[in-house]
């Protein structure tokens, strides 16, 4: 698709719905089979640290307990450090918080990715320069 304003940026958030950027810029860091970090596990973290649950994150994104907890336990699993601290519930109830070391992964992931749009704004300008029209899309 070809851009109708050749003065456009990545940052200019008119092109998107309703104020996102265009194009999204979606990293994903793989460290291995099972561990990598992208923009959904990046958005469980920061949900379990507002809901205080891993039960609560995961109806926010529309998934199973289950698969939340798992996506918990690989991250987890990934780092040397736990990410996710929980509780199991009871009469006192459960809960979970992000440790120390998943507030650090968390940080620097946004801050990986917001680095990236900025020093990337060019580069994606030109590719988006090239893009043919997509019906439904920008």
């Amino acid at each position: 698709m070809m851009q109708d304003d050749p003065s456009a940026t990545v940052s200019d958030t008119s092109l998107a719905p309703a104020g996102e950027p265009w194009p999204r810029l979606r990293l994903r860091l793989v460290f291995g089979n099972d561990a990598m970090l992208g923009p959904g596990k990046a958005e469980l973290l920061e949900l379990i640290r507002e809901e205080g649950s891993i039960a609560g994150a995961g109806r926010r994104m529309g998934m199973s307990y289950k698969r939340a907890w798992q996506l918990v336990e690989h991250l987890n699993a990934a780092f040397r450090e736990p990410l996710v601290d929980s509780a199991r519930g009871g009469a006192k109830g459960g809960g979970a918080r992000l440790t120390e070391a998943g507030e650090l992964v968390l940080a620097n992931y946004h801050r990986l990715v917001d680095r990236l749009a900025q020093e990337g704004a060019p580069e994606i300008d030109a590719i988006c320069a090239l893009l043919r029209d997509i019906p439904g899309e920008k």
